[in-house]
């Protein structure tokens, strides 16, 4: 039996089905090079203390802090390190070494007096030897030296579980050399667009037939969303044909999308197999998308949209996208109130998803019919403006909310 049901109700059932999936995704070990954007399964541990050594904040001169209390003062070169540098070098007291950023700080130096403070008096940048620096500044012990540790103790946490890696979390592993790190794996999303109507890819279409829009969709859906395409296939009315080829989907993904055959007429395959699996088959009060249902096959849920193009990525989008974002640790997709630019009607009794586009001033004006297989007029759309079910008639100037596309 056909039962009717609110949008936000049928919005919980789907969160409810998906879930168990969801929370018991696998992990994978993958190179930081490919990193970006996966989330981290557990705490990232430092296996190193950064900085690796003391090092020097500036270019200049590493000193003793008592030995340049008084200033100015000239003190001999007594030695040069360079970034790089391997071998410990040791500081006799009374004396400078020149130092680069980034180099070992020498045993016995505990301040850096940077180059701008400094002239050489005796001696060239090029040859050091017998060299002589006045320095025209103190500093306080610790001033310009970065300590071993200062930024991370050895065995504290570089990037916490469940976060979503950015360009700087990178970054951060790379620095403690670290070349690979264990992640959630993607959610993976078979998607099944059904129709003996549908040609995909290049072939000509014949009379009658229609290419399968769908299938891109769903794929691009999924992959914004931040899921992984584990399977795609095209099903004709054929419920055998269906059957063999969901269970391929089912057995590569974490959840399975169709498309069409779940309306109330004659060569509805998806509602024709699934139902005696004990399949939900519903009509939510929402246009477009009012054919929705769910099911379980082997453990993977699947979620059934309707086939007109337009009411499959609205459904996409109200039911789906929120989930799948949150599961690849991506923000929310943003919902604005903002005001009518004209005056809209709607269908008594239904939640009105209509395709519409933000202004320069702000507003948002409608940009298609609300009919479920204008693809081009969605095309145009930036927006959904969401009408309320009990809404008829909104004036120009009226708040809405819109869902960003």
């Amino acid at each position: 039996m056909t039962s009717r049901t609110t949008v936000d109700q049928h919005a919980a059932t789907i969160a409810a089905l998906l879930a168990p999936a969801l929370a018991a995704r696998a992990s994978e070990s993958v190179e930081i090079e490919n990193a970006l954007g996966r989330l981290v399964a557990d705490d990232v541990l430092s296996p190193v203390d950064l900085p690796f050594f003391r090092n020097s904040q500036m270019d200049g001169y590493a000193v003793r802090a008592a030995d340049i209390a008084t200033v100015p003062v000239a003190l001999e070169v007594s030695g040069d390190i360079p970034a790089g540098h391997t071998t410990p070098v040791a500081l006799i007291p009374g004396t400078t070494i020149r130092i680069m950023t980034g180099a070992p700080v020498p045993s016995g130096a505990d301040a850096i007096v940077p180059v701008e403070d400094t002239e050489l008096v005796l001696g060239r940048d090029d040859d050091l030897n017998g060299a002589v620096v006045e320095i025209r500044r103190s500093r306080s012990v610790g001033e310009y030296v970065r300590e071993r540790g200062s930024d991370l103790r050895q065995g504290e946490v570089i990037v916490p579980a469940s976060t979503r890696l950015d360009p700087r979390h990178l970054a951060a592993l790379a620095a403690a050399g670290i070349a690979q790190v264990t992640v959630l794996s993607r959610v993976r999303v078979g998607i099944l667009t059904t129709g003996t109507e549908l040609v995909r890819d290049d072939r000509p279409v014949e009379f009658g037939q229609v290419f399968d829009a769908n299938g891109i969709a769903l794929a691009a859906l999924v992959e914004q969303a931040g899921a992984v395409v584990s399977f795609r296939g095209t099903s004709d009315d054929d419920p055998a044909e269906f059957r063999t080829i969901l269970d391929d989907a089912v057995a590569a993904s974490d959840v399975v999308l169709t498309s069409g055959g779940i309306s109330q007429g004659a060569y509805e395959v998806v509602r024709d197999v699934l139902e005696p699996l004990g399949a939900e088959v519903t009509t939510v009060a929402m246009q477009p998308g009012g054919p929705q249902a769910t099911a379980v096959v082997a453990g993977v849920p699947i979620v059934s949209f309707p086939g007109n193009p337009v009411s499959t990525q609205v459904s996409f989008t109200v039911f789906l996208r929120g989930l799948l974002r949150e599961a690849a640790g991506l923000p929310a997709a943003e919902t604005l109130r903002t005001g009518l630019a004209t005056a809209i009607h709607s269908v008594d009794g239904k939640r009105q998803f209509l395709r519409g586009r933000l202004t320069a001033s702000g507003l948002v004006e409608q940009v298609s019919g609300p009919s479920s297989h204008l693809v081009a007029g969605m095309a145009r759309a930036d927006v959904l403006i969401d009408v309320p079910a009990e809404a008829v008639d909104l004036a120009a100037g009226a708040d809405v909310t819109v869902w960003t596309l």
